[in-house]
């Protein structure tokens, strides 16, 4: 390992330790020697400088909250001692900066699935999506009998995705139960798909065949088991055995990388989030977009205290007023419920060396690069345009992942420092912020970017996981999916009646 800490940028005025370091150790920071105070657990901060009580604490360049009391260069600066600077909604003026990307073009392709309507997969699987939760048994079912007579032969998998809701909601909580399941069914991974509806519920199945628009009925069935005379489960198998019968003579072909939409996602984020692996996704975006592709970027939340810089990287001023409404409807939803707006940082977190909100989320907008934003999206919106995105969603792992393949990312890079072993409908990327979660972890983590921290420059990890991306584009499976890990949570924000 090249140092055991590291000072970001030349105007922090605290150090993060890379190793675990000991109270009384000397080390030499900006030429200066400086012995430490406290013991310092790897990924925390220690104090470049004396601080006053309410003093800003600067990393990555920004304040990241003010010191809650006075301490001394070499202390231990943590969630006790530091606290946010985030209140309320503020007003934002446009300065837009040139974000151009200097990174070469190169002719990369990916093995996908074309589809008859000229969109492209990267994987080829049946679902069994649930109208509403009164049937979700019956999709779990289906899932079951159909795996058991095919064993997933000619397809990638086969997975039913039960829910809570479709029922008993009202205004947008509807709106968004049928955006989601709308974007579901729509969604290239999938060859083909059967919706199981009720036929008393809210989201009434033949409302939500015609929100689908148009569709490709050879590929999208619909069973309603109330209307079915018999027994539902047997038509359900006729009706997947016939779509099993389309998918499975699907093939791969080469497809340009300029068609690869990428969602971008952290959780249990840590100290060195900030340091490799959100940097390394922003360098990854950055490339991507430079080839014509798209990356998306949400958690909303998370944006708080980092949020002007994304908005200065707005294309236009068109844009940039649709980020500023973004972050504001945002932080009033946090304002309605009685919620501050700078509670976030989890215990995780905390334990990993995230002390506010605002050093969270400098880390977090890392994971988008250096791009223009050229989009900018509501929650369940499908996308419209190529390049960097931003994308309406909390920060909570699942329904932010299920809104990023909603909208039609076609797999989620998720950066983690703690580690998680869930994933979404699209493959869920792990990328390690340390080498040590992933050699503790090597069945939730498909890819390390800890080694940033040791001997191998950022410019050499990017280009094994731009090969690694497309060997995962082109069918190879990622962790959650050889673990049959697939899930979605739905944005809840009102009354169930």
């Amino acid at each position: 390992m090249k140092t055991k800490y590291l000072k970001i940028n030349s105007s922090d005025n605290v150090a993060v330790a890379i190793d675990n370091l000991k109270a009384g150790d000397n080390i030499l920071i900006d030429n200066q020697p400086l012995v430490l105070n406290d013991d310092i657990p790897a990924g925390h901060k220690f104090a470049l400088k004396d601080f006053t009580e309410g003093e800003a604490v600067i990393k990555y360049g920004y304040p990241i909250g003010h010191a809650t009391e006075a301490k001394k260069r070499g202390d231990w600066m943590n969630e006790n001692n530091i606290q946010t600077n985030l209140s309320g909604l503020l007003d934002y003026t446009y300065q837009p900066v040139d974000a151009s990307l200097d990174i070469a073009k190169e002719a990369l392709y990916f093995k996908g699935y074309r589809r008859k309507n000229g969109d492209v997969g990267i994987r080829n699987e049946i679902w069994i999506v649930p109208t509403v939760g009164c049937v979700n048994g019956i999709a779990n079912q289906l899932c079951k009998g159909l795996k058991k007579e095919t064993l997933c032969q000619g397809v990638d998998d086969i997975v039913a995705y039960p829910h809570n809701y479709g029922c008993s909601q009202l205004g947008d909580d509807h709106e968004n139960t049928k955006k989601i399941l709308r974007d579901l069914v729509l969604h290239p991974n999938a060859g083909a798909v059967l919706v199981v509806g009720l036929g008393c519920e809210n989201n009434q199945p033949d409302a939500f065949r015609e929100f689908l628009g148009d569709y490709d009925t050879e590929r999208i069935k619909f069973m309603v088991t109330q209307q079915v005379p018999g027994d539902e489960y047997e038509e359900g198998m006729k009706l997947l055995r016939e779509l099993y019968v389309v998918a499975s003579h699907d093939v791969r072909s080469a497809i340009p990388l300029n068609e690869l939409r990428v969602g971008l996602k952290c959780g249990g984020s840590d100290g060195f989030s900030g340091i490799t692996a959100n940097p390394l996704l922003g360098m990854f975006s950055d490339f991507l977009v430079a080839q014509g592709g798209t990356s998306v970027l949400t958690e909303v939340p998370e944006m708080f205290g980092a949020e002007t810089i994304l908005m200065n990287r707005c294309r236009n001023e068109a844009l940039f007023s649709k980020t500023v409404k973004l972050i504001n409807d945002f932080k009033q939803y946090f304002l309605s419920h009685g919620e501050p707006v700078g509670e976030n940082p989890s215990p995780g977190n905390k334990a990993g060396g995230i002390s506010t909100l605002e050093e969270k989320a400098l880390g977090c907008t890392q994971k988008c690069g250096k791009s223009y934003v050229e989009g900018v999206m509501s929650y369940g919106e499908r996308l419209q345009v190529k390049g960097l995105n931003l994308l309406s969603a909390p920060g909570n792992d699942l329904v932010a992942s299920t809104a990023l393949a909603s909208c039609g990312c076609h797999m989620v890079l998720f950066t983690t420092g703690r580690g998680t072993p869930f994933g979404t409908f699209v493959p869920t990327m792990k990328i390690s912020t340390n080498s040590l979660l992933a050699q503790n972890k090597p069945t939730w983590i498909d890819f390390n970017a800890g080694i940033i921290l040791e001997d191998e420059p950022m410019e050499e990890t990017c280009k094994r996981f731009i090969d690694y991306v497309i060997r995962v584009a082109s069918g190879e499976l990622v962790n959650n999916e050889k673990k049959g890990y697939k899930e979605i949570a739905i944005f809840k924000t009102g009354v169930t009646l």
